[in-house]
């Protein structure tokens, strides 16, 4: 399978995380295969929350190495105890640490809480969607940290709207900070889930988004961007896209299926040969 540079390593395989909850024994093996596959170039890390660290051991076979994303949701102050987990398990190499923010953590505090990590594990921050988010995305320059978005989960409530996600976007790129998403982007267009009603962000639409903020476009221009459903549309526009500049901002989200984004690119003509997903 030929895959386009600008999906090498978009997707995470968050396949333990809900909606899907593959059991852990299953996940891993499962994602071997992913990176084993004609499309491994789109498989970026296999993600898994720091409470879970503990049963991955006795899963991790000889002579094959995983890729890892920890996710700390209990806040910056375990993330000592994360790193050290995952530096004691054979075959893994750990790739990002993402850590959530406590209930009234200012910034200040939140940075220093991670400056004191022995680590040069690149951390996302999640940011919170509420009124913290714009003080917390302008005190990332200059420190090492990157953004975590939320854009999705399982309920309705738990997804941003296109205005939301806009100004997100539109904050990073504009203050040079990268980030990633995770949750509600399991497809590639923008799309009203037949199952559960909801609005449901598609990851073309935040490639293109990330490329018109870098391009200085409007909030209401993203915004229109992130709400377009037109999938034939929105993959002829890739081809205008600069996908290293886009790539350097937008650098993977999280999804726990990894054959629908693959489907989806081949539905829509944008990846060539056939697909053996797992």
């Amino acid at each position: 399978m030929r895959l386009p540079p600008v999906f090498h390593g978009l997707c995470d395989d968050a396949a333990v995380f809900p909606p899907g909850l593959m059991p852990l024994a299953e996940a891993v093996p499962a994602h071997l295969r992913h990176k084993a596959s004609g499309h491994a170039e789109l498989i970026g890390s296999f993600v898994v929350a720091a409470p879970a660290l503990k049963d991955l051991e006795p899963l991790l076979p000889d002579g094959e190495r995983l890729d890892l994303v920890v996710t700390v949701p209990a806040g910056p102050e375990h993330v000592t105890g994360a790193l050290a987990e995952a530096a004691a398990l054979p075959n893994v190499r750990l790739v990002a640490i993402e850590v959530a923010v406590p209930e009234g953590m200012p910034p200040a505090e939140l940075f220093g809480v991670l400056d004191r990590m022995d680590s040069d594990v690149p951390v996302f921050v999640e940011i919170p969607r509420d009124e913290r988010r714009p003080g917390l995305i302008a005190a990332l320059p200059g420190t090492p940290y990157r953004a975590k978005f939320r854009t999705g989960g399982v309920k309705a409530h738990l997804y941003p709207d296109e205005a939301e996600l806009a100004d997100a976007i539109r904050a990073v790129v504009e203050a040079g900070v990268p980030f990633k998403a995770t949750a509600g982007l399991h497809h590639a267009v923008r799309n009203t889930d037949p199952e559960t009603g909801f609005e449901q962000h598609g990851f073309l639409n935040v490639l293109l988004a990330t490329g018109a903020a870098l391009g200085g476009a409007s909030r209401a221009d993203l915004a229109t961007v992130l709400a377009r459903r037109d999938g034939p549309g929105l993959a002829g526009a890739l081809a205008g896209l600069d996908a290293t500049a886009v790539r350097e901002r937008f650098l993977s989200f999280g999804t726990c299926s990894i054959t629908d984004p693959l489907t989806d690119l081949a539905n829509l003509g944008l990846v060539a040969g056939g697909g053996d997903p797992a």
